[in-house]
């Protein structure tokens, strides 16, 4: 259970950390400073290379907690509501970054390559919101995770 635990806990504060850094660092100094193309062009780099670790990140999430979840807490019916509640939102942030990675992602991948700023900027107006939203169930999901037998 302490290498699931470990394993989990590394997956979403790579996650959700990453998330947290690239919106509330990273987007209002490239907004700022930087152009549209050249804004366009780094949030197309960043996606490129945050992604990947977002995918393996999903992956160990997912197979460390049902690993917990049916292993040494006995399945579904045994956890406790704060498990089913983390289940829950992380289920959502996965669906929404599925949707960021499949739609507006591929589209401002596109713009950028085809030079297209209008496009791209629409794109990435997109990706902003969601990224936002997905941020925030992230803080909450790791305050229930932190403290969820506690208030639970």
């Amino acid at each position: 259970m302490s290498i699931a635990l470990a394993l989990h806990v590394l997956a979403v504060v790579i996650w959700v950390g990453g998330m947290f850094f690239a919106y509330m660092a990273l987007r209002p100094v490239a907004a700022t400073i930087l152009e549209p193309p050249q804004r366009l062009t780094l949030w197309n780099g960043v996606f490129g290379r945050f992604f990947p670790w977002v995918w393996a990140a999903i992956i160990t999430i997912l197979a460390s907690g049902y690993w917990m979840l049916l292993g040494p807490f006995g399945g579904f019916a045994n956890a406790p509501v704060f498990v089913h509640i983390m289940n829950g939102l992380g289920l959502i942030m996965m669906l929404i970054f599925f949707h960021v990675y499949f739609a507006p992602y591929q589209k401002l991948r596109k713009a950028v390559a085809a030079q297209s700023w209008p496009d791209g900027g629409k794109a990435l107006a997109q990706i902003r919101v969601l990224v936002g939203i997905n941020t925030l169930i992230g803080v909450i999901t790791t305050l229930v995770a932190a403290g969820g037998k506690y208030f639970l």
